[in-house]
């Protein structure tokens, strides 16, 4: 859930540290309309983690079981993902200002709604049409901050990853602090933050220029037909199932009261800003991103796996620990995405999150199914395999994907489009 840093990041050398540092020192020099959206974006990416500590009281309270409830990321991000195909045709029609507050204004109504679920049925729904309008706002959310901020895109994006790390670091904290009460509380408190960002981006953000083309419905499908951009997606998938193993089925194995829960997730939230933002671009510049990428899948499969066959205090551990890789990985698989192929960066983020997000919808589905049929164990090494499985696929395809990286390199700094690696 990262954005790319504009320009591609060669996969066999050194990353542009300079952009990070100059972002850094801008940063806080922004107008209030950078302000109001990058706030509207910490709460949006608060969502997707904020049920990870009430898990076991939604079940509890709609008398559901683990399957059950890990629906509600299965509805929120198979949404998500189709939603990849949308979005950049409504935006490009109707202007990023627009679709912003369209995305919020479902946000509103569909957490609200989440709240007062009489079933875990109604609950998944409503998840749904949480999903739709998250991706309406994330997907637009970077272009707008870098269309409106001062000090140059460095400091916008600088500004949009932190909000992603802040929002998901807070997401289980917040859910941990109203769940104690009642689990409907975290629902109609987004939905109040939402309501709060919703005006803010009303008052303070004025509509930008639209994009000179319009986007196609099946643009980003077609920009698959890219061998590179296709090899990353689909590395990037077999990523992602492990990711969302993680974040939505390890709630149930550690089996905490949400405060703990949710202090949990917290540091694995933290972890992952950190190593987002600061580490892995550093990493690149010194090691080149299919190595760090490479490592980091492997040392994820490792933790995983020591995290589904360990006790309960290095589950945790390891629960904490893999927000590092994740972090890493996140950033690295952006930048990739974004700069291996020919396709408009808005498109290709497009294509590469329509087919990663089916994998973060298929996770918290089969988790709890392949726990029915062996034990607690097997989820964990499967997400282990799933782990290893996209570092084989970046290694099988390491020359293309320099080669074409490359050989694109010039042709995209020149470009002025953003894009946004959606949650």
């Amino acid at each position: 859930m990262n954005s790319s840093t504009g320009g591609p990041v060669s996969t066999g050398g050194p990353a542009d540290g300079d952009t990070f540092d100059a972002g850094a020192g801008s940063v806080l020099r922004q107008p209030k309309a950078v302000w109001a959206t990058a706030g509207a974006a910490v709460v949006a990416f608060m969502g997707i983690g904020l049920v990870d500590p009430i898990l076991p009281s939604i079940a509890e309270g709609l008398d559901a079981g683990a399957g059950q409830v890990s629906l509600l990321f299965t509805s929120y991000f198979l949404i998500t993902a189709i939603a990849m195909l949308v979005t950049g045709f409504v935006s490009s029609r109707i202007g990023g200002r627009k679709t912003l507050l369209l995305g919020l204004a479902l946000v509103v109504v569909f957490a609200g709604l989440s709240g007062t679920s009489g079933s875990v049925g109604e609950l998944v729904g409503f998840r749904a049409g949480w999903g739709l309008g998250n991706a309406l706002f994330v997907s637009t959310a970077l272009a707008v901050i870098v269309g409106a901020a001062a000090g140059g895109s460095a400091a916008a994006i600088l500004l949009y990853e932190s909000a992603l790390g802040l929002g998901m670091a807070c997401g289980p904290l917040l859910g941990a602090l109203l769940g104690d009460a009642s689990w409907r509380y975290p629902f109609f408190g987004t939905a109040f933050l939402m309501a709060v960002g919703f005006l803010c981006i009303t008052v303070f953000l004025k509509e930008q220029p639209k994009p000179a083309r319009k986007t196609g419905l099946l643009d980003p499908v077609k920009a698959l037909g890219h061998g590179g951009l296709a090899s990353v997606a689909v590395s990037s998938f077999f990523y992602n199932y492990t990711f969302f193993t993680v974040l939505a089925f390890t709630p149930f194995v550690l089996d905490m009261t949400p405060y703990k829960s949710g202090a949990v997730f917290f540091a694995w939230g933290v972890l992952l800003a950190v190593f987002s933002v600061v580490v892995a671009p550093r990493m690149q510049a010194r090691f080149g991103s299919l190595k760090v990428l490479g490592g980091s899948l492997v040392l994820l499969a490792a933790d995983v796996l020591v995290l589904g066959y360990g006790s309960h205090t290095t589950a945790v551990v390891c629960t904490i620990l893999s927000g590092a890789f994740i972090g890493v990985n996140n950033t690295v698989y952006t930048e990739l995405a974004l700069g291996v192929s020919d396709a408009p960066r808005p498109v290709a983020s497009a294509g590469y999150n329509f087919v990663r997000w089916f994998a973060a919808a298929a996770a918290p589905y089969f988790a709890p199914k392949i726990e029915e049929w062996s034990n607690v164990h097997i989820p964990f090494a499967v997400a282990a395999v799933t782990a290893v499985l996209g570092a084989l696929v970046v290694l099988v395809r390491r020359n293309a994907l320099t080669q074409e990286a490359e050989e694109l390199a010039e042709r995209h700094s020149t470009e002025d489009s953003v894009t946004v690696f959606a949650n």
